[in-house]
């Protein structure tokens, strides 16, 4: 009889403890705690009669189709879509330059199972998103960060831990970013850093991985071109694109796609052809029905004029409840869903996170944004769920909570 399974076990998943994000979560059911925590795009701006129109239309014409196993790299109808949709941002892909995953967080795991092998490098962020450390975390790697500056990486001390690794004949296997009102922080990559993130890129031939769920999601200032566009302008193929319909459309279809090199994308293929095989056709074809049916600018605008409204009374807000005295600092971002708070460093938000629960407001700790050595004293702010109402009391509750610490 197997008394203790953890021996059992494969050796990368013994000590691995799943998504900590996901656990927060389950404590969380009091209808009265308004939560800043999760990343969840606004009910209010879902596309419901247009989904329930294209639903419609889909299961009259092709339920059966539907309902059968589907091609394993994706729909064609959704494929061309997307190439269509990112001449947008004057990227030229091709159908072998795109794979169709089962979500964002599938296209990170897959990239993670593609490239690592335990105890690989991987050059990140500090802060960076916690589901992609998740992700990477299943093959083991070894994580170097490098703390994020007001307009993004820190380029030169990138350059400084390539280099350090290089006297160990050791280098990182890639490079993961978000560039655009990056999760958790909020932050935006200047021009700059993305060029001089390629010229690191090139000049040591290591990948970037550019996770690009918010792109569209501005509400501020002039859009910055995408590493993968400076990448193509170059006549490179180092940069590895990762989106999701999951911000944009909805996060409950599921579905994302990577964009690479096609040597890269068919063992991707590879990858997912072991895993989920394939990715439902309904949801792929609603994907399909959003990029080519359902007015996708008039949709954007509206999230934009929506989610500003809601970022200027949580900043508004915050002015008023946060004295200089307190010592409490946060990101301004110009698009995006988040923030990041940053509070006396003798206060662990790990702990603090049970105290505002006490006060009915929730957020998620910092520490899980790191893939070493975490900072204690920061959080993450969500303002896109909460009704415009629940952010100006959230932001009272959490000063009185915080206060209360002081």
């Amino acid at each position: 009889m197997i008394n203790d399974w953890k021996y059992m076990f494969s050796e990368n998943l013994k000590n691995y403890g799943g998504y900590s994000i996901g656990k927060l979560f389950k404590l969380l059911n009091d209808p009265e705690i308004i939560s800043l925590a999760g990343g969840l795009p606004s009910p209010d701006i879902f596309l419901k009669e247009e989904t329930r129109i294209a639903s419609h239309n889909r299961l009259e014409e092709e339920i059966e189709t539907i309902m059968q196993y589907t091609s394993i790299p994706g729909e064609p109808s959704l494929i061309d879509a997307i190439i269509h949709f990112m001449k947008r941002e004057n990227i030229d892909i091709s159908e072998e330059n795109i794979l169709i995953t089962s979500s964002g967080q599938h296209g990170l795991d897959i990239t993670g199972r593609l490239f690592l092998d335990p105890g690989d490098i991987v050059l990140l962020d500090r802060p960076t998103f916690a589901g992609a450390i998740v992700a990477f975390q299943l093959q083991n790697p070894i994580f170097v960060g490098v703390d994020i500056q007001e307009d993004g990486p820190n380029v030169d001390v990138y350059k400084e831990k390539v280099k350090e690794l290089s006297k160990e004949n050791k280098k990182p296997k890639f490079i993961y970013v978000v560039p655009d009102f990056q999760n958790p922080s909020g932050i935006t990559m200047s021009l700059k850093k993305r060029e001089e993130l390629l010229d690191l890129s090139y000049e040591y031939d290591i990948p970037i991985l550019e996770d690009s769920p918010y792109r569209d999601l501005r509400y501020y200032g002039e859009s910055i071109p995408s590493i993968l566009y400076l990448d193509q302008k170059r006549k490179g193929n180092n940069v590895i694109g990762l989106y999701t319909f999951s911000k944009l459309f909805c996060p409950g279809i599921r579905v994302g796609y990577n964009i690479g090199h096609p040597e890269v994308i068919a063992k991707m293929t590879n990858i997912k052809e072991g895993n989920v095989l394939n990715t439902p056709k309904y949801n792929q074809d609603l994907c399909t029905a959003f990029l080519t049916e359902m007015n996708f600018t008039k949709h954007i605008e509206k999230c934009i004029k929506y989610y500003r409204r809601k970022l200027e009374i949580f900043m508004s807000t915050m002015e008023e409840c946060f004295t200089e005295d307190m010592g409490v600092t946060w990101t301004k971002p110009e698009g995006g869903l988040f923030l990041w708070m940053t509070v006396p460093e003798h206060i662990d938000t790990k702990e603090l996170f049970y105290e505002a629960i006490k006060f009915k407001v929730a957020f998620v700790p910092g520490e899980v944004f790191y893939g070493e050595n975490p900072s204690k004293n920061h959080m993450r702010i969500n303002f896109s769920y909460a009704s415009e109402e629940q952010l100006a009391e959230a932001v009272r509750r959490l000063s009185k909570c915080i206060k209360n610490q002081l």
